[in-house]
């Protein structure tokens, strides 16, 4: 029997690719639970394997627990009644004692098997995680398992399987048992039951991966790849970067008869790939990234991080694309938000947000429509601008001395500060309403509601004997109300005068 349980560690762990370590403990597993089943009571059997000559024993054991603790005497033991047998023995450590163990070729297949798998699986769920967690980020390959709900399994092969979650699918995409497919290995977590390896096939890293596997530049890094924007299965956009200016970096990129974009697109479901010329100027980049349209202009707002984009009127459906695929993809890709109009659109919307700017210097700088205007000429905004500016950039315009930039400059300052103030003063009312609370016989007075008693409350009306004191020309500052309604509340305020009199 011994030499039988050799010979079974030494098969299966061949067979698995487990280490004899994880099969020894399987089958002291396996013996423990066939010893503990001889038993009526609920004792704890451990049992150890000689692993050089095959020989096992088993043992009953108790942990030790404080006094007054004890809760399961089948298998625990008091700390006092512990000392009897071991001196020096501490809470949590084992009390053990020898007892006949069943025969290794009368455990009961069943039991016996059922542990043995499930220790194995568990080994090799632990090995491969092993394997992948620091594969996470890459590319893996593998064959369609089988299909679940819209959820795809792959076997990467070693007993390895990823899981592709329905929203991680290129949508529409036909996948059947039997497939091989290429996914992004998103991420690789312990699971307890079920895959650990969690992969995606709508992620633009997807993307960039294999532009980095079909182009040789790019893994030479000759070319760089700087972002990606997917609308999977339909459309992408990719940001390209040279490093070497003799490689021309679409060219690269799209291979010999458009060979290399082909193999990508393929891969994902016929998906239509843009190659973009990464630039440093946002505003260039945004222009390329447009692409196919041809933009006319363009008015960047880094305040907003936002750009108005221009371009012809028989380009603006292009332009935005389908559902507003093209703009959708251009924004996601180049990080600004792009606003995409007709020049026509664009030169009215500009022209009025001058007229606004015009208005705003003419009142806040105190100056005629001549001045407000070269300023809004020379490309000024906002009165920070004017305020803070430096002096010799305004100095350059030509129509302004020196005694008229101090002036401006002296008069935007004083509008900030004012501006500063009013806003100071206001955040200080709001936080005193907040703070002032109307009385609970107000609140609850027929026909008043928290809204109207909150506005009361704030101009010091904070009470029924406050209000009745009030007439109906002091309510009409609450919102939604009539002169009727602030009559009956009045009057109902009132009614505990009439009540005093009639006493």
């Amino acid at each position: 029997m011994n030499k039988e349980i050799l010979l079974v560690v030494e098969v299966v762990s061949n067979e698995k690719g487990v280490s004899k370590e994880v099969i020894f403990d399987a089958l002291e597993c396996a013996i423990a639970s066939a010893t503990k089943k001889r038993y009526d009571s609920e004792i704890d059997v451990r049992v150890h394997i000689n692993q050089q000559t095959g020989d096992y024993s088993a043992f009953c054991r108790w942990q030790v627990v404080k006094d007054g603790e004890l809760e399961l005497p089948d298998s625990q033991i008091s700390l006092t009644d512990a000392i009897s047998f071991k001196a020096n023995i501490a809470v949590e450590e084992w009390i053990e004692e020898p007892i006949e163990s069943v025969s290794f070729d009368r455990i009961g297949a069943q039991t016996a098997k059922q542990v043995i798998v499930q220790k194995i699986r568990e080994a090799e769920r632990v090995q491969i995680f092993d394997a992948y967690k620091d594969r996470q980020g890459e590319l893996v390959s593998g064959v369609v398992k089988r299909v679940e709900r819209g959820n795809v399994v792959l076997d990467l092969g070693g007993n390895a399987e990823a899981m592709i979650a329905r929203e991680e699918m290129i949508p529409r995409e036909a996948v059947r048992p039997g497939d091989r497919l290429r996914a992004y290995l998103q991420s690789v977590r312990q699971e307890p039951r079920g895959p650990q390896l969690f992969l995606s096939r709508t992620t633009p890293e997807l993307l960039i991966k294999l532009f980095t596997m079909e182009v040789p530049e790019i893994g030479e890094h000759f070319l760089e790849i700087l972002g990606a924007a997917r609308d999977p299965g339909l459309r992408a956009k990719i940001a390209v970067k040279t490093k070497d200016p003799r490689i021309d970096p679409v060219g690269a990129c799209v291979g010999m008869r458009g060979s290399r974009i082909q193999a990508i697109s393929n891969e994902l479901a016929g998906e239509r790939v843009d190659i973009i010329v990464w630039d440093e100027n946002a505003a260039q980049f945004v222009m390329n990234a447009m692409s196919p349209a041809e933009v006319v202009s363009i008015i960047m707002d880094e305040e907003t991080h936002s750009m108005d984009v221009a371009v012809r009127e028989d380009q603006l459906s292009q332009a935005i694309g389908r559902s507003g695929q093209n703009v959708r993809l251009a924004t996601s890709l180049t990080g600004w938000n792009l606003n995409v109009m007709t020049e026509s659109q664009a030169t009215k919307k500009h022209e009025q947000e001058a007229m606004t700017v015009l208005k705003t210097f003419m009142t806040e700088l105190e100056v005629d429509e001549e001045v407000a205007s070269i300023l809004v000429q020379e490309g000024f905004s906002s009165l920070e601008e004017v305020a803070y500016v430096p002096m010799n950039e305004m100095l350059d315009i030509e129509e302004f001395d020196e005694n008229l930039v101090k002036e401006l400059r002296s008069r935007a300052k004083d509008a900030l500060l004012t501006r500063a103030i009013a806003n100071e003063e206001e955040l200080d009312s709001e936080k005193k309403i907040d703070k002032v609370q109307p009385t609970e016989d107000l609140r609850e007075l027929a026909g008043m509601n928290d809204k109207w008693a909150q506005v009361l409350a704030s101009r010091g009306i904070i009470s029924q004997e406050d209000l009745a004191e009030q007439s109906v020309d002091d309510l009409m500052i609450l919102e939604d109300i009539d002169e009727t309604q602030a009559g009956q509340l009045i009057m109902t305020a009132r009614a505990s005068w009439f009540a005093d009199k009639k006493t």
